[in-house]
């Protein structure tokens, strides 16, 4: 069952990135305004999700279904889906190719498929629960870094949490002789850590659409991922700290210092 629907949430994710890049490309065609970008954006997020949301509803029409633009609707069987149509949007609007698509599936209290998706780089992280995470078909590992000084650490930031969360992050990690990373897709920056590209990632409050696929990927890559309530998490969203586990202490530690207290993101 497992196989079955992350094959279909890869050739969905697949097929969605295409509409997305066909958006992505019109960038250049459009009266440079940032209304009219940011009106494309919206379209794009839109068709995007509505194109998900259709082809999950016909192969899986039980199924609930959760996204960023239409939020949640609820099913009979047990699974639901949760999807970002284009997670990157400050990137997609400003011709930034650093964007992706999400989907993951989430059954009984447990993420069971995740796909990130990057049309720009042609780019497929997949992971099913037990079965590992692959990129393009290859397996992938986490990075086997086991200081902070050795690699680049992913750091989130959100506006839905106080401003000195990310800037505590940054400023310990740096003290500590680390090196941080951002490219405003969360979703990408957690398929790296999968893959090794980077060695960690901290957010304060991430989305259950930006993070669920991510987490399952670093499992299933080999990191560790802090432990979530991800029924808690559709609703609310999660901190998110996740890397090898050579750094995944460091990393917990750094959080929790700098991180105001958790009930103040949710």
């Amino acid at each position: 069952m497992i196989s079955e629907r992350l094959a279909f949430a890869e050739s969905l994710a697949i097929k969605a990135g295409k509409l997305g890049l066909e958006y992505f490309r019109k960038l250049d065609t459009l009266t440079i305004t940032q209304k009219g970008h940011q009106d494309l954006v919206s379209e794009a997020d839109r068709n995007v999700e509505t194109l998900i949301r259709k082809e999950l509803g016909a192969a899986y029409p039980e199924d609930g279904i959760l996204g960023e633009e239409h939020g949640m609707e609820e099913g009979a069987s047990g699974y639901t889906w949760v999807t970002d149509p284009i997670d990157g949007t400050a990137n997609f609007v400003t011709g930034i190719p650093q964007w992706c698509v999400i989907i993951a599936c989430v059954h009984q209290g447990q993420v069971i498929v995740g796909v990130i998706h990057d049309p720009v780089a042609g780019e497929t992280f997949t992971a099913g629960a037990g079965q590992g995470a692959f990129l393009n078909g290859k397996a992938i590992s986490v990075s086997d870094s086991d200081s902070l000084a050795v690699g680049s650490v992913g750091v989130g930031f959100n506006g839905r949490t106080a401003i000195t969360d990310a800037v505590n992050v940054v400023g310990a990690l740096v003290s500590k002789g680390g090196v941080f990373f951002r490219n405003a897709s969360g979703g990408l920056m957690l398929a790296y850590t999968a893959s090794g590209r980077l060695i960690g990632y901290v957010e304060s409050h991430m989305n259950a659409w930006d993070c669920l696929a991510g987490m399952l990927l670093i499992r299933e890559a080999g990191g560790v991922v802090m432990d979530q309530d991800v029924n808690h998490a559709l609703y609310h969203g999660a901190r998110i700290v996740v890397g090898s586990p050579g750094v995944y202490g460091d990393l917990k530690e750094i959080a929790d210092s700098s991180f105001a207290p958790l009930e103040a993101a949710e």
